[in-house]
């Protein structure tokens, strides 16, 4: 059987790992949640579904009991259902929100239903692990989250791993996420960044290509059950990361700001909240990835490079 590959969420990181996959001539379908997008993803040469966290209406209701958009959306859950029985590897990026995860509370049926797959795939975060107060952890280390966000990652990746029958599980836990259109050059060109300052504070960071690059590399060595830390190779603190971008632009940094006086959202305040060191060792052993992007140096210089060409 051929392999094809269904897409929960066609977001940053699943758009890059779409473009591998289509480049190896693996047909890719996706869900989108507005029509436009599903224009988009069609000239991008994915097949579009249109989903937004609920189930369909079953199709076992008569035509008469159903109004327009009731038969609307069950033709959209049909042709789910299909696409998913077509499916031989699945992937979901979409993350939980208060009442769970929303993939599975609107289509488990539907995945269970299309199973057998050979490899699932479920994009978390590194948020899972907490604070580490700047220490390191791996994959191994507790699942200790400081944070509403993160507790709600632990019970979506335990819901995810419940379906290990349906296939290998594994979950990918991803670091801070930057690439182009999405990185602190494209953030200093805005005028938006600051270079807030908490001492001792430092992020770990993963370019999307190499995200891609260890999901497809997953895609070929299935172990069910495992978890990979997908972050480079340095943590780093976020004003660093400012200041260099501000160099590569040859534009003056912003000045520091200390995190006690920055005047930030309740959001952007809760990373601060949590500090560690993430290793990856793991996608390099067992994967046989070899990062691209070793550092956000050549990320950025990368990126820079490329716009200039």
């Amino acid at each position: 059987m051929s392999d094809r590959l269904f897409i929960f969420g066609y977001g940053f990181s699943a758009a890059a790992f779409a473009a591998r996959m289509i480049a190896r001539g693996i047909p890719v379908a996706a869900t989108c949640r507005s029509a436009e997008k599903a224009e988009r993803l069609r000239a991008a040469g994915i097949e579009p579904h249109l989903f937004d966290g609920t189930a369909a209406p079953s199709a076992d209701r008569g035509a008469a009991d159903r109004g327009a958009a009731d038969r609307e959306a069950a033709e959209r859950g049909a042709a789910l259902d299909a696409a998913l029985a077509a499916a031989t590897m699945l992937l979901s990026s979409v993350p939980p929100d208060g009442e769970g995860d929303p993939v599975l509370r609107g289509a488990e049926p539907a995945i269970r239903a299309g199973a057998p797959y050979r490899w699932i795939g479920y994009l978390s975060t590194t948020g899972v692990y907490g604070d580490r107060d700047g220490g390191w952890v791996d994959e191994t280390s507790a699942l200790e989250p400081t944070g509403p966000r993160g507790a709600r990652r632990v019970e979506a990746e335990r819901a995810w791993a419940a379906l290990s029958e349906c296939g290998p599980v594994m979950r990918f836990r991803l670091a801070g996420i930057y690439g182009p259109g999405r990185s602190a050059l494209d953030t200093v060109r805005q005028g938006r960044a600051r270079r807030i300052v908490k001492p001792g504070q430092v992020f770990s960071r993963i370019h999307v290509e190499d995200i891609a690059a260890a999901l497809e590399a997953s895609t070929d060595r299935p172990d069910p059950g495992a978890a990979y830390n997908l972050c480079d190779d340095e943590a780093a603190p976020p004003q660093e990361v400012i200041a260099h971008a501000c160099d590569l632009l040859g534009v003056a940094p912003p000045p520091e700001i200390p995190f006690e006086a920055a005047e930030l959202s309740d959001m952007a305040r809760s990373f601060y909240r949590d500090n560690k060191r993430v290793r990856n060792d793991r996608i390099k052993r067992e994967l046989g990835v070899r990062l691209a992007y070793p550092t956000y140096r050549e990320g950025l210089a990368a990126q820079l490079a490329a716009e200039g060409a």
